[in-house]
């Protein structure tokens, strides 16, 4: 089986690379190799390739900045993917893509679920809302899974700014009233690779299993109590910081306006992918201890 990987130097391409190894052929590409903003390069990479699964987890994914780049955003989020799914279809292929809590408007109390109908606030949201149609429509073997607040040891992300200003300041003010899932790349990449290991042929495999699933880590959180965990876990395993996990001030989202509205709710259930696939998946807690372990033996 030959495997594209699309992203290969964002978060979860840099995990996907090394999870999917023995499932195949990997050919892990880079936007200097396929621009996802060039559909017509995009398209010819893929008919030359000639994979017999596409996963895309790369994205436009400044949120705020979207705002201002609608047009680029679509075309990366909304349009490429659906490039992407037609030639999946016409090889005979299918197609894994990665989607967003942002396609949810953030107001229900409890859990999102896969049947909750989105309505995304933002830019950002309704790209990949257009992205996940695209798809869905496009190529009938398809997995589409939907995570939240993702970080990982590569790339940039919310732990490691949190690491990164533990050792400058001694006070930092973090918005407390929006829940969701800190999920790990290694821990989408890790179940990806776990829902595609079957004896069945891939694209038979995806087709019977077709549609949207939540893929987070178990529990939740807010900023907030993200960032205390960070600190407090850091300290714990031997981190020098200025910063305390009790000198982090808890604000509201009103007093950190952005440019792009966030949802108050990113809470994904995870019932559908857990039964659907035998699998487990880790509290957050559990995998940002794993992670940050590794930052620090890394120096980062």
């Amino acid at each position: 089986m030959k495997i594209l990987v699309t992203g290969k130097s964002g978060q979860v391409g840099y995990e996907l690379e090394r999870s999917l190894q023995g499932l195949g052929e990997i050919v892990a590409l880079d936007r200097n190799q396929m621009d996802l903003s060039n559909l017509d390069q995009v398209r010819d990479v893929i008919r030359a390739v000639k994979p017999d699964l596409i996963i895309n987890p790369a994205a436009y994914t400044a949120v705020d900045k979207a705002e201002s780049e609608p047009e680029l955003a679509m075309r990366i989020n909304g349009e490429a993917p659906g490039v992407m799914a037609e030639e999946a279809q016409r090889l005979g292929a299918a197609m894994i893509h990665y989607s967003t809590d942002y396609v949810f408007d953030g107001t229900k109390s409890s859990a999102y679920t896969e049947e909750d109908r989105p309505n995304p606030q933002s830019v950002y949201g309704r790209t990949k809302l257009e992205g996940e149609k695209a798809v869905a429509q496009a190529c009938p073997a398809h997995w589409i899974f939907r995570t939240s607040w993702v970080y990982g040891v590569h790339g940039g992300n919310f732990l490691k700014t949190i690491l990164r200003l533990a050792k400058e300041r001694e006070n930092i003010r973090i918005v407390a009233d929006q829940a969701g899932a800190p999920t790990w790349a290694r821990t989408i990449s890790r179940t990806t690779a776990a829902a595609l290991r079957s004896s069945v042929p891939v694209a038979d495999h995806i087709l019977a299993t077709a549609g949207i699933y939540n893929l987070c880590a178990s529990g939740d959180t807010t900023w907030h109590g993200y960032a205390q965990h960070v600190v407090a876990q850091a300290q714990l395993q031997g981190l020098s910081l200025k910063l305390t996990s009790e000198a982090i001030e808890a604000i509201s989202t009103e007093a950190y306006p952005l440019p792009a509205p966030r949802p108050r709710n990113s809470r994904l259930a995870t019932h559908k992918l857990q039964n659907a696939f035998q699998l487990s998946l880790p509290d957050w807690q559990v995998d940002m201890d794993s992670c940050l372990s590794e930052l620090i033996a890394r120096n980062e």
